[in-house]
């Protein structure tokens, strides 16, 4: 059975989070509400179906949640072109491919999807965007659909966030996690990667250690 490596996208395979923050930070500011940067920054990775119930709660969310994800969507846009692929991007993919399946499960919007491959130079490999799922990361539709996309059952799940781990126990999945986002390896093993890397040519070099397991 062919062992499928599942990647995060955005803070695992190009910098984006801050830049995911920024855009929230002014999204908020304009309906008057001051979220602070640092709140905005732990919540990335969660998709914006949920992001703003989490951070301002779920009256905000009723009231306003999608005049916020369209002021996001508008805020980030300017900062687009400043994205750039992590160091060592294309190189994990890479060698991802040689060995096993890989499919790339994102809750980004599919233009920016589209954008972040042509950077990473991923090749032809199957991907996920919010527009295939009606639940975000943590929930495990992301996972599931990827894994569909792929044919794949048996995987593991790389990504930088608390979410990608939470959202890979939900699929039944192992995770393994990068401080490329941001968050500390105290969260990510906490919240159920079997191990965390530095950098994304660190994990590169132990690929033949992955914890590959069965979905549920």
């Amino acid at each position: 059975m062919t062992n499928t490596v599942i990647f995060d996208v955005d803070g695992t395979l190009v910098d984006t989070n801050y830049h995911h923050a920024v855009a929230w930070v002014r999204a908020f500011r304009r309906i008057d509400l001051v979220v602070p940067a640092w709140r905005v920054h732990r919540a990335i990775g969660m998709g914006g179906d949920k992001l703003v119930a989490a951070l301002a709660g779920e009256g905000v969310e009723a009231a306003h949640g999608d005049d916020l994800r369209s002021a996001w969507e508008e805020e980030f846009a300017p900062l687009l072109p400043e994205i750039q692929p992590l160091e060592g991007a294309h190189r994990l993919v890479s060698a991802a491919r040689d060995q096993f399946a890989v499919v790339l499960a994102s809750s980004g919007k599919r233009e920016h999807i589209e954008h972040y491959l042509k950077l990473i130079d991923a090749g032809d490999v199957p991907w996920t965007s919010a527009d295939d799922v009606d639940a975000s990361k943590p929930d495990p539709d992301l996972i599931t659909t990827a894994l569909n996309k792929a044919g794949a059952s048996r995987a593991v799940m790389i990504g930088d966030s608390i979410w990608d781990c939470e959202a890979a126990a939900n699929a039944g999945l192992p995770s393994v996690g990068l401080l490329t986002g941001g968050t500390s390896a105290a969260e990510l093993l906490d919240s159920g990667a079997t191990t965390v890397y530095s950098s994304l040519d660190e994990l590169r070099a132990d690929l033949t250690d992955l914890p590959f397991a069965e979905r549920i």
